[in-house]
């Protein structure tokens, strides 16, 4: 096949457009990406000089195998948890969701058992205390600070991942 040849470029359009429908559903990917990323590695290979034997066979194995590219990569992918950079910080939008997720932490630290509520709300405080001011006023000692605070931060990161659950491949809620 070489790039002087329309005819089979423009009979393996339907070919591809149709196998491309059919694997991008399963593979999490939008058919028209699919398209593109095969059209791409024909071209590469037309301007190699390596233009497959029987074109509608390559045809077939490449968009199989770009879907299988595009589950592996959804798979090891994980979103930005991060803010939105875009966004000003002063925007209402904005505020209005640190406010909520404010207000989600404080009520989650409050249903935290024993100590765990007084020693979130100390490591919260917005002065920043020490460890050494933190155990003066919980009334224990400083050495015993870090391990209670690993303790009640894991039982509160647990309480949090049960309210939201966290999730799957390609976007889906577990």
């Amino acid at each position: 096949m070489t790039p002087q040849n329309p005819q089979l470029l423009s009979a393996l359009a339907p070919l591809l457009a149709a196998e491309s429908q059919a694997e991008a559903a399963a593979a999490g990917v939008e058919p028209d990406d699919l398209e593109q990323a095969v059209w791409l590695k024909l071209l590469e290979r037309i301007h190699e000089d390596d233009a497959p034997e029987r074109p509608a066979d390559w045809l077939r194995r490449a968009v199989r195998g770009e879907a299988r590219r595009a589950r592996r990569t959804a798979l090891r992918e994980r979103p930005y948890g991060g803010e939105e950079a875009a966004e000003p910080h002063t925007s209402p939008e904005r505020s209005a969701l640190m406010a909520e997720r404010r207000s989600v932490l404080r009520a989650a630290v409050g249903r935290t058992p024993g100590h765990c509520p007084r020693l979130l709300t100390a490591m919260l405080d917005p002065a920043d205390p020490t460890y050494r001011e933190i155990a003066g006023e919980l009334g224990i000692s400083q050495g015993s600070l870090g391990p209670m605070r690993s303790r009640c931060l894991g039982c509160l990161r647990r309480m949090l991942a049960a309210e939201v659950p966290a999730p799957g491949p390609r976007g889906r809620v577990r």
